[in-house]
């Protein structure tokens, strides 16, 4: 048992914890640091040379933003760079007023360009991490399909998928086993204990055979959506994932419901081997 934990407790120690500042906010702060610093470079360039394409400089902020940020703080860089430039390097300088008509075609070129970059960069950034969560959601099932068939009693099989989700979905998860209706076994990873009005809704899942949503009636008070997992004979299981109920990943139903099968595979195994094993 040891063994079959080990494997999946890398990816499972990557679930998210509450940052001092949320990610969007850390972006935005970026974004500020860097159009401030091409604000320097460009006002040492123009000071020194003159340059027809300044304005370029504040074109990588917007790039480095919509890779690493995302779409919000690379348009958020786009406009302060625009509004940088026209405050700090055309005429009259440290005001927003334009007295040159080119100027005005110069600024809302600069702004149309980085609207237009910030979209590629953050298009670009979007495929990157789907290539990756792809290709780590690949590794994590290959493992669980490996472990899943070694583990030696039904709660490892429950320990073992519970492991595999929270690595997949890098949220709390929760696999109960059921017999007659009653749970009896929770095997949870991500350090969120499912409540009594979870355990209900779990079992409502698996009585109805249908996906039961978090905050959606009539399990308003969930925190988890559940899966229901029925087997030929005997011990039945509910998948739990505690996803946030706004951005919940792609193609979530698809991957659960393979993690489901395999999880049927392994209990109707081990049901089988119990039955077998007084008659050796």
């Amino acid at each position: 048992m040891a063994n079959v934990d080990s494997k999946l407790r890398q990816d499972t120690a990557q679930i998210p914890v509450a940052d001092p500042l949320p990610p969007s906010v850390l972006g935005y702060l970026a974004s500020c640091a860097m159009i401030a610093v091409a604000t320097v470079v460009a006002i040492g360039i123009d000071s020194g040379v003159t340059v027809p394409n300044v304005s370029l400089v504040f074109i990588v902020p917007v790039i480095i933003a919509g890779v690493a940020f995302g779409l919000g703080p690379s348009l958020f860089s786009a406009v302060l760079g625009a509004l940088a430039y026209n405050f700090f390097l055309t005429e009259p300088r440290y005001s927003l007023a334009v007295d040159n008509p080119a100027n005005i075609w110069a600024i809302g070129l600069l702004f149309l360009v980085g609207l237009i970059v910030s979209s590629i960069a953050f298009t670009s950034r979007q495929r990157a991490n789907d290539a990756a969560l792809l290709k780590r959601q690949a590794a994590v099932l290959q493992g669980y399909s490996r472990d899943v068939v070694v583990a030696n009693n039904a709660k490892a099989v429950a320990s073992t998928t519970s492991q595999a989700l929270a690595a997949l979905f890098q949220v709390p998860a929760v696999v109960m086993l059921v017999a007659e209706g009653n749970v009896v076994s929770v095997n949870s990873v991500g350090g969120l204990e499912p409540k009594q009005a979870e355990l209900e809704a779990a079992r409502s899942s698996l009585e109805m055979g249908a996906v039961m949503r978090a905050g959606i009636y009539p399990t308003l008070a969930s925190r988890f959506d559940f899966w229901p997992v029925a087997i030929a004979a005997g011990q039945d299981a509910v998948i739990g994932l505690a996803l946030d109920p706004d951005n919940r990943p792609l193609a979530l139903d698809r991957v659960v419901d393979v993690v489901g099968s395999l999880l049927a595979l392994a209990l109707y195994r081990q049901q089988v081997s119990r039955a077998d094993s007084p008659t050796r």
